[in-house]
């Protein structure tokens, strides 16, 4: 690998220094700095630092939400491919065993004197106007209604854009027999395995819990001929829903609610979803939640709960991910929401990874952001574009990587005599997962 060597006295040469003194090993990526020095590996991608600015931010915000905001901000940018770059990063850490700085007083007071020469010293920068603030305690009920309100509140003509007619935003399965699938193939088939597993007829009684812009919802009542009742915290995903349901002559079939799952009245239904919802909850409330599923489904009942995971040593989101995406949020092992399930009075009978099926999922989504970047930047500002390039493209990255994981778990509610109600080789769930 070859090296790009300039004059060693540029304010990238000196910032190099002080990374890989902190890394503890060389740079796995090009730095090129706004006085046009440049050092690192010549081949693949640059970290190219605009501004003083950039460094000031991290002087004041060390770590990944620093880099964040100066990326989100254009003060920081990458010239090249950004997952090739966050790649090499991550790989860096992996394979050389790269550590997080540990600084000594020595070290700060060379960082300090290097920040002065280059003049990256003073106030702290303004948060970007794309980061939560949010107030009030942790997942009490107006807290949550922000933090959902942040997301998925952004504007329904940016996710129309974004997403597939289907409006799904969750993982879809992209079925192996459908080479040449697209990104509404793999949502429907999504959907119609979702059903399947929750065994939906005409006229069961589905809650829907999360519902997001409707997708299950609408196609258990159109293609299952199931009654939904659809909640979800978001003002515009419950007016698109209810637009949805009076363009398509369902409001016989679909009942929208705009509430928190914990007001949930009633119960006895036959089946209850709740697709990637769950990592909304809260450690503390996720047993209360659990409690709730079980409540609200009747005996002989299903419950489908697909929902991200991490591993057990995993970072999961991570400081950009909570302050930009999903405020809040805590992802848990796969272990221990089932368990967590079961400890509800659940019956866990059926377990699947969807992590392969989220890389491309993502991927999908990233692609269309890219091709009509400019539509997107006209839409919500350049900021925001840029949050949302971060953000799929890191994501992608964590499922590739197993950084992070998505799964469906299928339980049930059992009769008092232990009835579960299942089919004892349920292999017709694979069946054509074709769309409708």
């Amino acid at each position: 690998m070859s090296t790009v060597r300039t004059a060693r006295t540029g304010a990238a040469h000196r910032l190099a220094a002080l990374v890989e003194d902190a890394l503890g090993g060389p740079l796995p990526v090009r730095l090129r700095a706004w006085d046009g020095s440049e050092t690192g590996p010549a081949d693949g991608p640059a970290v190219v630092v605009r501004s003083r600015r950039a460094l000031r931010r991290l002087l004041w915000q060390p770590g990944e939400l620093g880099l964040a905001q100066a990326y989100v901000t254009g003060e920081l940018d990458v010239d090249g491919d950004l997952a090739d770059g966050l790649r090499r990063m991550w790989a860096a850490t992996r394979e050389r065993r790269l550590h997080p700085p540990r600084l000594s007083l020595a070290d700060r007071a060379r960082a300090a004197g290097t920040a002065v020469r280059l003049g990256a010293v003073g106030p702290r920068p303004a948060t970007p106007d794309s980061q939560a603030r949010l107030r009030g305690g942790l997942h009490t009920k107006s807290r949550d209604r922000a933090a959902i309100s942040h997301h998925y509140d952004l504007s329904n003509d940016f996710y129309r854009r974004l997403l597939d007619e289907t409006m799904a935003y969750s993982c879809g399965v992209w079925a192996d027999e459908y080479t040449d699938a697209n990104a509404a193939d793999a949502q429907y088939a999504k959907l119609e395995l979702i059903c399947r597993k929750l065994g939906l007829t005409a006229g069961s009684r589905l809650l829907d819990i999360g519902c997001g812009w409707g997708s299950l919802t609408l196609y258990a009542a159109e293609r299952h001929k199931a009654k939904v009742t659809a909640v979800t915290l978001a003002k515009e995903q419950a007016a698109h829903v209810r637009e949805q349901v009076r363009e398509r002559g369902l409001e016989d079939r679909v009942e929208v609610v705009c509430q928190d799952y914990r007001d949930i009245t009633g119960g006895g239904y036959d089946a209850v979803s709740t697709v990637e919802m769950g990592e909304h909850v809260g450690d503390a409330e996720y047993p209360a939640f659990t409690a709730s599923l079980h409540r609200l489904v009747r005996p002989g009942g299903r419950v489908l709960v697909q929902q991200m995971s991490r591993g057990r040593n995993a970072p999961g989101g991570g400081a950009f991910i909570e302050a930009y995406i999903a405020p809040d949020m805590h992802m848990r092992p796969l272990g221990e929401t089932v368990q967590l399930l079961e400890d509800a009075g659940l019956e866990v009978r059926h377990v699947e990874s969807l992590r392969e099926h989220y890389v491309r999922t993502v991927a999908a989504w990233e692609h269309t952001l890219e091709d009509r970047w400019d539509e997107f930047v006209a839409l919500v500002g350049e900021e925001t574009a840029r949050v949302w390039r971060l953000y799929l493209v890191g994501g992608a990255l964590a499922f590739e990587q197993r950084r992070m994981g998505v799964d469906q778990i299928l339980s049930v509610r059992p009769t008092a005599e232990g009835v579960s109600g299942m089919p004892a080789t349920p292999g017709e769930w694979y069946e054509r997962l074709d769309r409708p």
